[in-house]
């Protein structure tokens, strides 16, 4: 086996990797100060050709907010990939570099530990051949572990979850969180065909029958389209419903420390919620939106 380019191309490597680590140490970003967005995955990125998916989330899970630098750092590991010493190479490395873009989650979807594990065991004897050991940057200890919602290797067991995967990439938006043109202009037009307004960050999303439940962190600033301060000190601390939430996508609930707005109405003991939207710009400009909601006569 030639591993004379192989040496070559783990040399920059090295190099490349101790000359950025100060830049993003590595760590499973979820909370990315930078907005997520889907771009296509280029056909310059080498790396990641072939590899199941077209679209891939920015910044990824190495801290690169551009394509080009994603692509720059990507580069170094074609050689690693080419020379086969795990056949989920390629599907492990893409996951960190080139993250699969699902619209129901805002976070890139980090490798499962196991997937990590095996890639690793197989190409430590290839590196370890010239003295580069497995980078830190990888290690498999900082991944989930088990099956949860990642990205598993092609082995036995995996299938279920590419079929997951598969399955919420093809799952339709929820209405309620459909994209606004005008968002704060449509939830102050909407707010008198509610029942409320309420403001809140997620604590946990979950299925509950054919719904949503979503649960706050801690008490929520819940807005009544009539004024009664008991009611609404009742609900500032009860979860709510997305109803049908199980059968669509709504990414707002599952990006956690965002604030979110919300139109609902009550259905007995549920409090349904029909309208959702991030809210992304500063304290001040909320609580003038919504001095401006408590203001209006229904």
């Amino acid at each position: 086996m030639d591993l004379l380019p192989l040496r070559v191309s783990l040399v920059l490597l090295l190099w490349t990797l101790s000359a950025v680590a100060s830049t993003f140490p590595f760590a499973v970003s979820y909370y990315s100060p930078k907005r997520p967005a889907c771009r296509a995955i280029p056909s310059t990125m080498a790396l990641c050709h072939d590899v199941g998916y077209t679209e891939m989330r920015l910044p990824n899970l190495l801290g690169h907010d551009t394509l080009k630098e994603a692509q720059q750092q990507a580069s170094s590991w074609v050689p690693l990939v080419s020379k086969r010493c795990h056949k989920d190479t390629k599907r492990f490395l893409c996951s960190l570099f080139a993250p699969v873009c699902l619209v129901e989650f805002v976070e890139p979807l980090p490798p499962c530990r196991s997937l990590c594990e095996v890639v690793r065991d197989g190409c430590v004897p290839v590196m370890s051949a010239f003295g580069f050991p497995w980078p830190e940057m990888f290690n498999c200890s900082q991944f989930p572990p088990g099956n949860e919602m990642c990205i598993p290797g092609t082995t036995t067991g995996s299938k279920g979850m590419d079929d997951r995967l598969e399955e919420h990439a093809k799952m339709p938006r929820c209405d309620a969180c459909r994209p606004f043109g005008d968002a704060e202009k449509e939830m102050q037009q909407n707010f008198c065909q509610h029942d409320f307004m309420v403001k809140l960050k997620v604590k946990e999303s979950h299925i509950n029958g054919g719904n949503r439940k979503v649960v706050p962190e801690g008490p929520s600033l819940v807005i009544l389209k009539r004024l009664n301060r008991v009611e609404e000190e009742e609900i500032n601390r009860k979860a709510f419903l997305l109803q049908k939430g199980a059968t669509c996508t709504c990414g707002e609930l599952l990006e956690p420390s965002t604030t979110l707005l919300a139109l609902g109405r009550k259905a007995g003991n549920k409090l349904l919620l029909n309208r959702i939207m991030g809210w992304h710009t500063g304290d001040g400009e909320l609580k003038r939106f919504l001095q401006g909601i408590r203001k209006l006569q229904c």
